[in-house]
């Protein structure tokens, strides 16, 4: 059982909601990397494990799928791992998760794997949640039926996690036997697939044959030699898979019926009753809805302290180095290129983070499911169907997962549009930007003695983005045509407390990898907006304020207002006011100046960087008292007419602007990685930034 590394390559396999992610997050802890599979986009999460002996395993968290017969790439990347011995991924053992409350169902794969004879241990997951159920299980002698360990745990409270270390350290060189004989389904092509790939276990041989097309490891040359030997020996792969299926059912079921005591008929469980409620064609859309409405309302009512504390502690910061610092450019370019840059995306964690401790929580409790099957009706008149709904409510934390998620939607034309629409849902980067311009436009106050009126003007904005979804759904609908049959195939897990360990480390990575990545790009923007801030043409800049201070000089101006009256002139003859200036009279109708216009170019790079531009652009210059950027643009006035730059229409106009316009280039590339095309995000950024700009200027002609 060994590796090219000396570490034991463990992988850990089992349904969507079998309690997957609860027992890898309690094996690895944060000992977590996330990265990608070989050649695709899939997520590959892996971890390492201590075992008893002082080794370590590198566990792999494999996606969840429902059969070896795959109907996506997520569901493909399983069956490819376990097929290509060769291959890097390929396990030493494999642990297999099955949720105990929905038994019969799960162990389907897991008798697949069992027929590739690796060594395989069964983790009988969620007892506790069975025997709530009415449920109850013999593992010992399920164990003794099946020939292979089987271990209860709970990935929730890590309960008989303790006992796999060991148990895998006994399963070296230990075998699995075959649970089904499946030489009788296609024994002529199975012998001749053997041969031809040096393969010495029928099962691999067979599903070779079913799925050969669509392997990587499979040479152009073999997949013709392939399709010689299926179109010779009449090979019917559609029958043979739910023969295939059927036989494994017909085995499994008098071992459930004599392992498995039913204390509870299946409508009388909690679940069953939850669910009438729950999935209610009426009660439980309006549950979803008022659900939806509570995370909105949470993302402006909550986090307004911790923000005011980051707020008060990035001043802090600034005034220090200011006063640390001595006088200079370096100086300068610290504190007002970087500082300011920074403050401008991190007073939002705490906005960003709640946001993903929701989403996060209705995925634990077993809700999201619930979501999609309410969802099927509505998302198919729009030529989606209910697993759109993941992507769309994913797209409202991060529109390139969203967009990976979009590989469990097996019909092309419902999989496209999912892919085209989900950029409309506001994600958490766009939120920098609505709580800035909601704080400046909407008052903060209470309507109906309960809801805050910023909360509600949040929610619409994220409404607006939906419709926008849905009604490109429904063009796209009309337009692309398809004679693939949709279904909708999933399983509805049973209610369950949330594993709080599992929210946690989810939070932590995501709110991680956006921190980072949005870090990196704003700290190379802040910088070079500081340089084209600072700096012009020739002695632009420098005859900019001799005159400005002449012209002034006459007038009542404290030093203070005088510096800040040059600050303003000089950041219009410097090179970022010069590149601002060139776009402005195609921004103009928008209620836009040509700072905002710098803003939009830096943004495209990432949402968030419109803060932080619109605070590197206001820093420099400034009379050091650290005001934020909403304060600084509330104050703002045209230097000739002395009129306020930014009003409320201005504000609406760009909040339009923000929830339509295609602002992010890792959207676009992830679109263009999943479609294989760059066609599909070049009419996505033509269509979105178009529909964006008539919006937004109907928005604008109609407040000011």
């Amino acid at each position: 059982m060994g590796s090219d590394e000396q570490n034991l390559k463990i992988a850990l396999i089992g349904n969507p909601n079998a309690g997957k992610t609860s027992v890898f997050n309690r094996l690895t802890g944060l000992n977590q990397t996330v990265g990608n599979f070989p050649g695709v986009t899939v997520d590959k999460k892996s971890g390492t494990y201590p075992l008893p002996d002082g080794n370590k395993a590198v566990i792999t968290d494999l996606p969840g799928t429902y059969s070896l017969y795959p109907n996506s790439s997520d569901e493909r990347i399983v069956l490819e791992t376990l097929l290509n011995q060769d291959g890097s991924s390929y396990p030493d053992l494999v642990l297999y998760v099955a949720d105990a409350n929905n038994l019969e169902r799960h162990l389907v794969l897991l008798t697949q794997i069992m027929d590739f004879g690796v060594p395989i241990v069964l983790l009988l997951n969620m007892l506790d949640v069975a025997n709530s159920e009415g449920k109850t299980v013999d593992e010992n002698q399920l164990s003794i039926k099946l020939g292979i360990p089987v271990v209860k745990v709970n990935g929730r409270t890590g309960e008989g996690t303790e006992a796999i270390g060991p148990v895998i350290l006994q399963m070296e060189g230990v075998n699995c036997d075959p649970f089904l004989n499946v030489e009788p389904f296609a024994y002529e092509l199975e012998q001749e697939v053997k041969k031809m790939f040096g393969f010495t276990n029928n099962y691999r041989a067979l599903l070779t044959a079913h799925n050969y097309k669509n392997l990587d490891f499979i040479s152009a040359a073999d997949t013709g030699r392939m399709d010689h030997l299926v179109s010779e020996l009449k090979f019917n792969s559609v029958g043979l898979q739910f023969d295939e299926i059927m036989a494994r059912y017909d085995q499994l079921h008098p071992i459930m019926e004599a392992m498995v005591v039913h204390t509870k008929e299946d409508d009388e469980t909690k679940t069953a009753k939850a669910d009438k409620i729950l999935t209610h064609p009426f009660w439980g859309s309006l549950i979803f809805l008022a659900t939806l409405f509570v995370i909105f309302q949470a993302i402006f009512a909550w986090a307004s302290y911790p923000m005011d504390l980051i707020d008060g502690g990035m001043t802090w910061l600034i005034d220090a180095a200011k006063n640390v610092l001595p006088a200079g450019l370096l100086s300068d370019f610290i504190t007002d290129g970087i500082l300011a840059g920074i403050g401008g995306i991190v007073i939002f964690i705490p906005q960003i983070t709640i946001l993903f401790i929701l989403v996060s929580l209705l995925e634990e409790v077993g809700y999201m499911s619930r979501a999609v099957f309410l969802s099927d009706t509505l998302m198919r008149k729009f030529g989606l169907n209910g697993r759109s709904i993941v992507s769309l409510i994913s797209g409202a934390a991060c529109a390139v997962p969203a967009i990976m998620s979009t590989r469990t939607i097996s019909n092309w034309k419902e999989r496209l549009i999912t892919i085209f629409v989900t950029p409309f849902i506001s994600c958490s980067a766009r939120i920098p930007v609505f709580a800035v311009l909601v704080a400046f436009a909407v008052p903060d106050k209470t309507v109906g003695g309960l809801f805050n009126l910023q909360g509600l003007v949040m929610m619409g904005l994220y409404l607006l983005g939906v419709i926008a979804a849905l009604g490109s759904a429904w063009v796209m609908k009309k337009i692309l045509k398809s004679k693939d049959r949709s279904f909708l195939m999933m399983e509805l897990p049973t209610y369950k407390m949330p594993y709080w360990k599992n929210i946690s480390i989810t939070v932590v990575q995501k709110v991680g990898v956006f921190i980072t990545n949005a870090g990196k790009i704003i700290l190379i923007i802040s910088m070079i907006l500081w340089v084209l801030a600072s700096f012009g043409p020739g002695d632009n800049l420098k005859n900019i304020e001799e005159q400005t201070r002449t012209e002034y000089a006459q007038q009542s101006f404290s030093d203070t207002e005088l510096d800040n009256i040059v600050a303003a002139k000089k950041i219009e003859g410097s090179y970022a006011g010069i590149l601002g200036k060139q776009i402005e009279p195609a921004i103009k109708p928008l209620g836009f100046d040509w700072k905002i216009g710098i803003a939009l170019i830096t943004s495209f790079a990432a949402r968030e960087v419109f803060i932080s531009t619109m605070a590197t652009i206001y820093s420099v210059g400034s009379d050091g008292d650290a005001e934020s950027v909403m304060e600084k643009m509330r104050q703002e006035r045209h230097a000739d007419t002395g009129e306020l730059v930014y009003t409320s229409a201005t504000a609406f106009s760009l909040l339009i602007f923000y929830v339509l316009a295609m602002q992010c280039m890792s959207t676009l590339a992830i679109v263009k990685r999943e479609t294989n095309s760059w066609t599909i995000p070049f009419i996505q950024l033509v269509y979105m930034t178009g529909l964006a700009y008539i919006l937004s200027l109907i928005t604008y002609q109609i407040l000011q």
